[in-house]
Order: structure tokens, then sequence, then C-alpha cells
């Protein structure tokens, strides 16, 4: 049966350069690798293609003699012995195929102990905090290098080149048609090993503590922003940097504002006599007191917007505004006298003319009696 085209099985034009074909390469070996299609023979078929197409388009000298003869050009000895497709001209898989499944299948060509790992701490503020900025001292539970042994792990300091890897820290096994790596099981990724562990860490060259850390939050963060503090997470292990420290911001809900954005928002209530004859309020702002001029006539749900009485976060160059909802309150706990003054000020509203004083009521009543008039009709 006749192969398929390189160019086809990777899906990229003649002209592709190094980078396309690399891209193109990994996208096909994703999609095929055996790892992700157990049992399934024809992932494995076209997993093979696609690396038997990228040796021979990824090297310079493989590629001109494909693109004059093709396939012939790796037949009958053409292509030099053992260099055609298929046999990967003596290459180890592990060293193909490092960079694109190191991350996801254990292998790579990563050497000795990887970093300690990030640590992450939430940090609840209130929104005067969140807004302000604050500076706070924080405990977290974290592995730190063990001081008598300087993080090496053995008392007496001795380390000696670990006879299973002879010091890569990676050891190679197959699996099936792949060679893979993985941290040395003897000495977990070092490279080392030594006799006479360290009675504190036992050999592991971290212990658990307690870090206390001075945390500084920048004006104007919101929920869930983060701050990374480089190096502040856990030891890793010898030879290798720290983790770093991941504090994320939880502010709690506030009793007057809602914050959205670098906008916040709040409601005022006010009395019927203030809706209705209008009047000056006060209300509060993140930075003091502020007016709001109430117009005569004014009807629940009428927003008032302050202009930069909103919070400046850490993205923006100037603050938000303040938007503040007037809600009209029922009166409660009415006086005798206060009773009789309603009383007297609703027996006003009579007739026809009481409409043109209630707006709403109007148009939902209109609408009642056009809802009715269809349901009959």
């Amino acid at each position: 049966m006749s192969k398929r085209d390189y160019y086809e099985i990777l899906g990229v034009a003649r002209d592709a350069g190094d980078d396309e074909l690399k891209k193109a390469y990994r996208r096909c070996a994703m999609k095929y690798h055996p790892d992700r299609n157990p049992g399934d023979a024809s992932a494995i078929e076209s997993f093979k293609e696609c690396k038997e197409a990228y040796e021979v388009l990824s090297d310079s000298g493989k590629r001109r003699m494909y693109d004059q003869h093709g396939h012939a050009a790796f037949e009958h000895g053409m292509g030099g012995g053992n260099a055609g497709p298929g046999g990967f001209g003596g290459a180890d898989m592990g060293d193909i195929f490092g960079d694109i499944f190191g991350n996801i299948f254990g292998g790579g060509g990563s050497r000795g102990p990887r970093r300690g790992a990030d640590v992450g701490y939430v940090m609840e503020l209130d929104l005067e905090e969140a807004v302000a900025g604050i500076e706070r001292r924080i405990e977290i539970p974290t592995l730190a290098e063990c001081e008598p042994c300087k993080g090496t792990g053995s008392e007496d300091g001795k380390l000696h080149t670990c006879d299973t890897c002879h010091g890569r820290g990676q050891v190679r096994f197959q699996r099936g048609i792949f060679s893979m790596q993985q941290p040395c099981p003897q000495c977990h990724g070092r490279g080392q090993t030594f006799q006479n562990p360290c009675p504190d860490c036992r050999g592991a060259g971290r212990v658990e503590e307690e870090k206390v850390l001075s945390v500084k939050i920048p004006p104007g963060v919101d929920n869930g922003d983060r701050i990374r503090l480089s190096g502040e997470g856990e030891a890793g292990p010898p030879g290798s940097p720290p983790g770093d420290l991941y504090v994320e911001v939880r502010v709690r809900p506030h009793e007057i504002f809602v914050r959205d954005g670098d906008d916040l928002h709040c409601e005022v209530p006010i009395r019927i006599s203030q809706a209705a004859l209008g009047d000056t309020v006060r209300v509060p702002t993140l930075n003091g007191e502020a007016e709001i001029r109430i117009p005569a006539e004014t009807q629940t749900g009428k927003v008032f917007r302050l202009r930069d009485k909103g919070v400046k976060s850490v993205r923006s160059r100037s603050p938000g505004d303040l938007y503040c909802k007037a809600v009209v309150e029922t009166p409660v706990n009415l006086t005798t006298e206060q009773r009789e003054l309603l009383e007297k000020f609703e027996a006003t509203f009579v007739g026809d003319g009481a409409r043109r004083h209630s707006p709403k009521s109007s148009t939902f009543f209109d609408g009642v009696k056009g809802f009715w008039d269809r349901m009959v009709s």
C-alpha cells in the first residue's frame, strides 16, 4: 500500500518552517497518542505516521531528499542505511518526544529534582481594607529547608552519586514502543544519595514549620485577585529553588456598598414626603459624606451618580463612580396625629383627578384593563 504524503499527514504546506512543523506534529501526536487512545489500532498507526513524517521533515537533509525523490528516497539504501523513516536514525524516542510529552506522560529531557511546590493562602479583607490597601502578617504551614543538614538530607553532609541514575536524577523505562523518563526512585530525582540520613528531617532535607510573613496588599484589589510572593512557597529538594506563595484576596460583603469593578452601588432610603417635595440628603462614601439633591416627585429606583466616589483599582488610573438608588420607605409605627394627617391626605385623591398624581398606578391599571378586555373578547 502506498504511503501518504508527509506534508499531508502533518497538514502543512511544502514550504512550512521548523516552528510550524513542530506545532503541527504536536497536534497530530497528541491527538493519536496511544495513551489517549487505548486499544485503538488505527490511532497507533496514525501516530506512527505522524512521527515518521516529522522525523523526515524536521531533518533538513532528509527533507531535501524527500522533496526530490519522495518516499523512494528512503528505499533500497538510498537514504543512507538506518537513517530512513521508521528507524529514526538510531535516535532515542525519549529525546524526540521529550519536549512534547514531558509534562503529560512523565517523559521529557528535564534533569534533576523539581522546584518546591507553590502554596496558596486566602486572605479575607473588609471592603475598606481592599480599597485602601493594607499590610498584614500571616502564618502559613510550609516545608522549609532543614537547618542541621542544610537541606541535603545527610547527617554528615557526605553525598554520593546515585548508582541507579548515575547522577542524572532521571531513569528511563520502556513502555511499549516508547522510551519514557521519570524521577529516579532511588534518589528521588536528586542525583545523589547518602549513607546517614539527618535525624531531624529523616533524610528528606525539608521540615514542616509555620512561616510568618508580612504581606503588602496594594490599594484597589478586588475579590479573587492574587498576589505572588516569589520564593516564599515550599522549599524544594536539595539543589532546587523554592516554590512561590500566592495570596488570594476575598472581600467580605459590605453592609452598605456593593462593588462592581471600579464602581460602587448603594441604596438610599428616603421618606414619602422627601420623595414628593424634594430634599437634600447626605449619603456615605468611602471617603466621608456627600450630598444628593432629591428632586420633587422622585420615584423609587431613581439612580443618582456621584462621580469619582467609587474605587480606584490596581488596574485603573482613575476611580469609578458611586451609584445611589433612591428607595421610598413606607412609614411605620405611626402616631395618631400622623395617621390622621395621612388619612386627610389620602382623601384628596378622589375621582379621575387622582390618576394624574400616580403615573405608575395609572399605567398599571390601564394595562390590567386591556388585559381583561383581550381575555373576554
